[in-house]
């Protein structure tokens, strides 16, 4: 069930309605109709794939049983094993499986050895295995380090797993937020609600306006880069960039409104990406959920950054490598977080990664210096680069689309592939710009504004802008649930 389909907006009221007039006496029937909930959002995809959030779920609420009863510590790290094994075979078998096959015949190709048979499985990646998986995995691993005390609780572990705002593409919530909102009781109240369906509305907008109008656009150009120039070219991974930001920061704009109407509280998962001034700073507003998760249990159990400089060089490197296949079975993948990592490291060992950890640009002041301008226009410029390797179907059309730029380097002007104005997308990105811009501060709060008046205008502005560019014969689906 898509967030942008008519079929969620008759979902959402129902169980929110249910959620609080009639569940509400007691938490522990509460948690089970929300459980019932999730389960139904998730199966209208492919209802056999509940079998694998199961499955996981009955894994780590074991395993945390286990690990906590434990008196050894090769106890405790057999029964750790034991769940980041099954997690990671999940999604080793379903995710990754064709990737490592066809990868091996390739390498034979090498050396003039032609493999008769593939073994390669015609299966469909489950939605979202890859944000409930970590996150099962985050709480196994929280009670292993003694951070966490496991819940006895099983439906509502199972609700924590499953919970329908975040399940499909995160934020990856870590136990210590959501489960325990979800065993507490949770109490209506009008202004978190309120929040939560401002936050909704502007996480559509920024899915159906921003990044569903700029698709087509990105599809013919990525599609079809052998036949433009290079400001074409530039063009269309620019674009992707807002596409991307759109599209995933619209998704995570939602789970958090959602949960909000439920009394629950996720975690922030973008902070305005776009307006970073290095590279380390962007990874700290972009996909929050994500780099912390490898912060926590795998940058941190390396070493981090207590140990020398090579060394946490190499950490970052591994990081940064894990990063990009996390986000797909393709060597694209893989060769995009490479890339940030060379990006990353010099400045790391600039010690400037952490310096714009609790600011934002220009902190005090209306506008941007110069040297902040420059600097947010080098980190867009470097990532946006980075995308082409993100965006293109293999390493060969990367690079394909790279030598492109470069060998055909010449202004042409480019006609939207179903006629529209061009001109009309460039006015709309730079008032979305402008408008994120004056919102910068706070995250959780897109319409803040002291007129009544003003926030109004603001949501007959919105629809009116949603209700103009949606097209039904767009593929609406989030780019995230393909990861």
């Amino acid at each position: 069930m898509l967030f942008n389909s008519l079929s969620f907006f008759i979902f959402l009221p129902l169980v929110f309605i249910l959620y609080w007039l009639v569940f509400s006496k007691k938490n522990q029937l509460q948690n089970f109709f929300v459980l019932i909930a999730s389960y139904v959002f998730y199966g209208l995809w492919d209802w056999r794939f509940l079998f694998l959030i199961l499955a996981s779920t009955i894994v780590d609420f074991f395993v945390g049983q286990f690990i906590h009863a434990s008196d050894s510590t090769t106890k405790r790290k057999t029964w750790l094993w034991i769940s980041v094994l099954f997690n990671i075979g999940l999604l080793g078998y379903f995710k990754y499986y064709n990737f490592f096959i066809s990868s091996w015949v390739d390498f034979m190709y090498l050396f003039g050895y032609d493999p008769k048979s593939t073994w390669t499985l015609q299966i469909i990646l489950p939605v979202g295995i890859s944000f409930y998986t970590f996150q099962t995995m985050s709480y196994s691993l929280d009670i292993y380090y003694k951070r966490l005390t496991p819940t006895k609780d099983f439906i509502s572990f199972a609700t924590f797993v499953s919970f329908f705002p975040q399940l499909v593409a995160g934020p990856i919530e870590r136990a210590s937020n959501l489960l325990s909102q979800i065993t507490s009781k949770r109490v209506f109240k009008y202004t978190q609600c309120t929040e939560g369906l401002k936050l909704i509305l502007w996480g559509l907008f920024k899915k159906v306006v921003i990044a569903d109008s700029i698709a087509p656009i990105v599809d013919d150009i990525f599609l079809n880069y052998n036949d433009y120039s290079a400001s074409t070219l530039i063009l269309g991974v620019s674009l992707f960039s807002f596409q991307v930001y759109g599209d995933f920061s619209g998704y995570s704009d939602i789970a958090i409104g959602t949960a909000k109407l439920f009394g629950i509280e996720l975690m922030s998962n973008f902070k305005f990406p776009t307006f970073s001034r290095n590279v380390a700073e962007y990874w700290q507003r972009w996909h929050i959920s994500l780099s912390t998760w490898f912060r926590h249990y795998v940058y941190i159990p390396l070493g981090g950054s207590r140990v020398s400089k090579l060394t946490s060089v190499r950490n970052i490197v591994i990081i940064f490598l894990i990063s990009g296949f996390w986000h797909g079975a393709n060597w694209t993948f893989i060769a995009w977080g490479a890339f940030h990592a060379i990006l990353y490291i010099p400045v790391f060992l600039m010690g400037r990664n952490r310096i714009y950890m609790n600011t934002v640009v220009a902190q005090n002041r209306w506008y941007p210096n110069l040297t902040e301008i420059a600097q947010i226009l080098l980190t867009f410029s470097l990532v946006t680069f980075s995308r082409i390797f993100f965006r293109s179907p293999s390493i060969t059309d990367a690079f394909g689309f790279i030598k492109q730029i470069y060998t055909h380097f010449s202004y042409e002007s480019y006609h939207h592939p179903m006629g529209y104005r061009m001109i009309d997308y460039f006015v709309l990105l730079g008032l979305f710009i402008l408008y994120e811009y004056r919102i910068r501060r706070d995250e959780r709060s897109p319409f803040k504004f002291k007129s009544k008046a003003v926030r109004f205008a603001m949501y007959v502005i919105i629809v009116f802008g949603m209700l103009l560019f949606y097209d039904d014969q767009i593929d609406r689906s989030f780019i995230y649930f393909q990861f």
